[in-house]
């Protein structure tokens, strides 16, 4: 039994609003162990909508799932283009239009004649009930083998629709017998195609199932499994887990809402450590990242945003000479960067940042995405990082690229010198 999701509105279709209703469901779906394959986005047009059910029933949906058209005005048509294609009447439900003008009156004000188009149901359907807005759903089964649920296109109203009738509803009918289980393992400074390369067997798993996916600089593994149970599926792809983390080596940094900010913060909390930045190109968004997570400040004491040279040698003791002779990009004010902020915040650690963020400002020898990062540590050591982030990247991209490099050289060494610890120990 399978499910697609419809969602009807020309405004996504023209992008003035972001598709996150398809996101939830497919989440939930998930969840429930409800197996989905498609999802189509439609205009407000009544002949392609047609065509678009047609299109889910002729490849197997069961269970085709609605968001959007819903509303008042003459262009939503959800309501009245399925009792066309299913032809069915539309009736008015006389408690669907009390509902409305109560919730109206709550708000002092008189309901719309326009609102009573929304009591209008095919014949035979049942209210799929909306607390939050004045647009109901319905579960409706035109045929032995497809059920519809229509929801309103507002995000809010949709989620609490759907979790307060529309699950207990599909699981007394027998959907959602099994559940979707997923883990993903996050990767980074490993390009995507070495990284398959490694994994490449995993991928011929059928159940858990192993899938790849990169972006902003990282890779990323998906793990999947479906099972009667959360513990089921958990214990299906524990061992999946281990064995990819084992082959990642150092280049996983960590799985699931973990971001390479949270797992140095965790790194820094469990030493006892703290941690200043220095930062020239990314103008801030190092430290930002950093203070997303929260609890931050039980390891982060701050930065300074040293954009202009005269801050790299009032506030950060640069040498002038220094940046006269390797200029502001280079490993020695890098380095010398990450001390200062060190010593100028009484830190464990120095995190600097230095580079051509571009689109202006490169040379042949000193190119756009050209960035230097410093890290200064507890014994007294520095040292530096070049990297080359400028490959078909724009000004934002090298950025985002510079901090998260930053982050995953300080991961490196936290790790690092903790086993050197434990082995010289």
């Amino acid at each position: 039994m399978a499910a697609e999701i419809i969602c009807v509105g020309t405004e996504l279709l023209l992008g003035d609003i972001l598709n996150s209703n398809a996101q939830f469901l497919a989440q939930q779906l998930a969840a429930l162990g409800i197996p989905h394959y498609y999802q189509t986005v439609v205009g407000d047009n009544p002949t392609r909508l047609c065509r678009v059910i047609q299109t889910a029933i002729d490849r197997g949906a069961e269970l085709l799932i609605f968001t959007g058209g819903l509303g008042p005005t003459p262009d939503d048509l959800t309501c009245e283009t399925l009792a066309q294609f299913f032809d069915a009447p539309l009736i008015e439900d006389p408690e669907i239009v009390a509902d409305i003008a109560q919730k109206y009156a709550q708000r002092g004000r008189v309901m719309n004649p326009t609102n009573r188009k929304q009591a209008l149901i095919p014949q035979g359907a049942m209210v799929l009930p909306n607390p939050a807005g004045t647009a109901p759903g319905i579960i409706w089964q035109p045929r032995p083998s497809v059920t519809l649920l229509t929801f309103p296109g507002v995000p809010s109203e949709m989620q609490r629709m759907w979790r307060e009738t529309a699950i207990p509803y599909l699981q007394s009918q027998g959907w959602g017998k099994s559940i979707i289980y997923s883990r993903t393992l996050k990767f980074w400074g490993i390009p995507e195609s070495e990284l398959a390369q490694k994994v490449r067997d995993y991928f011929d798993l059928t159940n858990p199932t192993v899938a790849p996916y990169a972006g902003k600089g990282e890779v990323k593994l998906r793990i999947s499994a479906q099972a009667p149970s959360l513990e089921t599926a958990q214990a299906l792809i524990a061992p999946v887990e281990a064995n990819l983390r084992e082959m990642g080596g150092m280049y996983c940094y960590g799985a699931d809402e973990e971001t390479l900010a949270s797992v140095v913060g965790q790194l820094l909390q469990a030493r006892g450590q703290t941690l200043s930045v220095a930062e020239s190109c990314t103008g801030g968004g190092l430290g930002q990242m950093i203070t997303a997570i929260a609890g931050s400040s039980s390891y982060f004491t701050g930065g300074a945003i040293a954009y202009d040279n005269s801050v790299k040698i009032r506030c950060l003791q640069v040498n002038p000479e220094d940046l006269a002779t390797w200029g502001a990009v280079s490993a020695t004010v890098a380095q010398q960067m990450a001390r200062g902020v060190q010593q100028l915040l009484s830190t464990h650690w120095g995190l600097s940042i230095t580079g051509i963020a571009g689109p202006d400002g490169g040379t042949e020898e000193k190119p756009v995405g050209l960035v230097y990062i410093g890290l200064a540590k507890p014994n007294g050591t520095v040292e530096s990082f070049a990297h080359q982030f400028g490959h078909n990247q724009d000004r934002s991209a090298i950025r985002h690229l510079s901090a998260c490099g930053a982050l995953d050289h300080l991961r490196r060494e936290l790790l690092t010198s903790v086993a050197i610890a434990e082995v010289s120990t």
